[in-house]
Formats: structure tokens, C-alpha cells, sequence
């Protein structure tokens, strides 16, 4: 049950774009073709999750054990940016197309302060690797849904007429507001 509580909260609550305003960048960036938001997703769902079990790991048996724990974010940041380059180089080999259309964005992911900070909210909630984990997964497939679904949407865009004055970036930053308000809607499922 402890799980499925992380996952929903991780998931539509406390989504880590909509609540907690981490991966602003790539949400807003990547989000103008459902294609590439999958990708994106993906991507960030891998890192994410490979990311957590290997910061954690380290937090536990190197950083903590020396007393260095102020080197945690440092440390963070140079393990994502190490798993970012694997996956670009897993990327360019089996699918060059969504490499391509990932383009700029996927050596951002190194950048991505939603990767980051699941890793560091993984040891400031005293998770387990396990609950440490699935709450990486639930957190970057909240990521991942919410950058769909935004995606979707802005596809939607190109068929309606806009305003001059609200294409582009105002449609969007008023989108994501009116979507962070959706998914406000569940904020009683989880205590």
C-alpha cells in the first residue's frame, strides 16, 4: 500500500512539473510533438531511475560511511551528466531518428533540475533503494505524462487560431497553468 501511495503522489499530487516546477526547460522545449515528448520521456524515465539507484548507493556506501555528505551534490551531478552521455550514446546507436529529434535536449537532460532533485528528495524523504526507486519511476513518469500531455495539446495548437499575441510561448505558459490546476485536482487522494 506504501507504494502505491508513492506512486500516486509521485505521479499526478506532487508532480515534479506541475507541483514541484522542476524540468521547466525540457517540459516547455521538447513539448511541441507528441513523438518527441515519448522520446523525451523515455530518456528522462531512464535516467531518472538508473540515477536514483546509483546516487543512492553512493549517498549511502561512500558518502555517508567517509562523512562527506556535503559533496552530495556535486557528486549528484557528475553521476547524471556520466548516465546522460551512456544514454546519448545508447540513443545514437539504436534509434537515430528520435536522436536527432531530441537534438539539443538530450545532453540538457544533464541539466534537468527534476533529475537532480529526485535524487537529492530520495535522501531528504529517508527513502529505502526500493521506495527510492519506485518513487524515481513514478516521478518520471509524472514527467513523462505531463510533458505528453502538453505535447498533445500544443499539437492541437497548429489547427486553432491563436492570437498573435498568445502563439508560442504565452499559450504555452498559460496551458501548463491551466494543466498544473488540472492535476491540483488531486491533491486529497494522498495525506
Amino acid at each position: 500500500m506504501e507504494y502505491i501511495i508513492i506512486i500516486i503522489s509521485a505521479v499526478f499530487v506532487n508532480n515534479v512539473v506541475l507541483a514541484q516546477f522542476l524540468g521547466i526547460c525540457p517540459f516547455l522545449g521538447v513539448s511541441n510533438k507528441v513523438n518527441t515528448a515519448v522520446g523525451m520521456g523515455g530518456a528522462v524515465t531512464f535516467v531518472i531511475v538508473l540515477a536514483t539507484i546509483v546516487t543512492y548507493l553512493i549517498q549511502t556506501f561512500i558518502l555517508d560511511k567517509l562523512g562527506i555528505g556535503f559533496m552530495q551534490t556535486i557528486t549528484f551531478i557528475l553521476i547524471i551528466a556520466a548516465l546522460v552521455q551512456m544514454v546519448e550514446i545508447i540513443l545514437k546507436k539504436i534509434s537515430q531518428p528520435l536522436y536527432q529529434a531530441l537534438g539539443i535536449f538530450l545532453p540538457l537532460i544533464t541539466t534537468n533540475c527534476a533529475v537532480l532533485g529526485v535524487a537529492i528528495l530520495v535522501i531528504r524523504k529517508n527513502y529505502n533503494l526500493l521506495e527510492g526507486v519506485v518513487y524515481g519511476a513514478a516521478t518520471a513518469i509524472g514527467f513523462g505524462l505531463a510533458l505528453i500531455i502538453m505535447a498533445g495539446i500544443r499539437e492541437q495548437f497548429e489547427l486553432a487560431d491563436i492570437p498573435k499575441g498568445m502563439k508560442g510561448v504565452p499559450i504555452s505558459l498559460v496551458t501548463a497553468g491551466i494543466l498544473a490546476l488540472a492535476f491540483m485536482g488531486f491533491t486529497g487522494i494522498v495525506k
